[in-house]
């Protein structure tokens, strides 16, 4: 049986309110002339973080970096999204590099006794793009006169079931959204008033041509509540939610280091 921690009562606009004040208060104690960057996919959590940092620091102040990998069918979502933020971005297409790690990756020299076996699965290749766009996303901050620093876009939702690449969208320096769930979100997203069909898009993590709740086995609606409140009536369902929240407690807590 999965332990359940006591959310207090969600209110969109407290929320909202209270999340620009921690941006605002972490951005001053850790960058305070330093850039927000952030990768946009068009999507609800991505758009929701970047209006959240313009309200926070100014339109002025943060920076999104738009990441095909080679072609992507919805990048006039990420492009409306900056444009309706007004804020500057940058198109860093990550699909040539893809390719050559892959490349790399399947290169076998000549047979030796030091040879291991290694496979190129499916689970890398859908793997390696978030981990690819964390390293442009941090070369990007870098690279800025003011300094950046990387905003963690993950939800308490897909945190939860462990629907994010460790060292990949699982990274960034602050991770304004890891309270709140898919549900919550929207809500946040609504009030902000950004474009509905951003907000509400059915999620999906650009990898394998499926949604998240095809790749899940269960909406995000039943999995908010099951996180709220521990109920889920149906128990194959709650069985499946419970797995995946098992076998994804190393991605949630810090690197384990021996204590002296």
């Amino acid at each position: 049986m999965a332990e359940f921690k006591k959310y207090p009562k969600f209110n969109a606009e407290e929320d909202k309110d209270k999340i620009v004040a921690f941006l605002k208060d972490w951005f001053a104690q850790n960058g305070p002339t330093a850039n927000a960057v952030i990768g946009i996919s068009g999507g609800k959590d991505s758009s929701v973080a970047a209006a959240l940092c313009v309200e926070a620091l100014g339109k002025d102040r943060v920076i999104g970096v738009l990441m095909p990998n080679g072609v992507q069918s919805d990048i006039d979502d990420a492009l409306k999204l900056v444009n309706h933020l007004g804020i500057k971005y940058r198109i860093v297409n990550i699909g040539a590099p893809y390719k050559e790690m892959l490349k790399a990756l399947q290169y076998t020299e000549a047979p030796s006794n030091n040879n291991f076996h290694f496979a190129v699965t499916d689970a890398l290749r859908q793997n390696l793009p978030p981990r690819l766009r964390m390293a442009a996303l941090y070369a990007v901050a870098q690279g800025l006169k003011e300094g950046g620093r990387v905003l963690n876009t993950c939800n308490l939702s897909e945190d939860y079931v462990g629907y994010a690449t460790k060292f990949g969208d699982g990274a960034g320096d602050v991770a304004p959204l890891a309270a709140y769930t898919v549900t919550e979100i929207r809500a946040i997203g609504d009030l902000l008033a950004l474009p509905a069909e951003l907000v509400h898009k059915a999620p999906s993590d650009g990898l394998c041509g499926k949604t998240d709740e095809d790749n899940l086995g269960f909406t995000y609606a039943v999995l908010d509540q099951y996180i709220m409140t521990g109920e889920c009536e149906d128990e194959a369902v709650k069985a499946n939610i419970d797995r995946r929240h098992a076998i994804n407690k190393h991605k949630l807590e810090l690197m384990p280091v021996v204590n002296r």
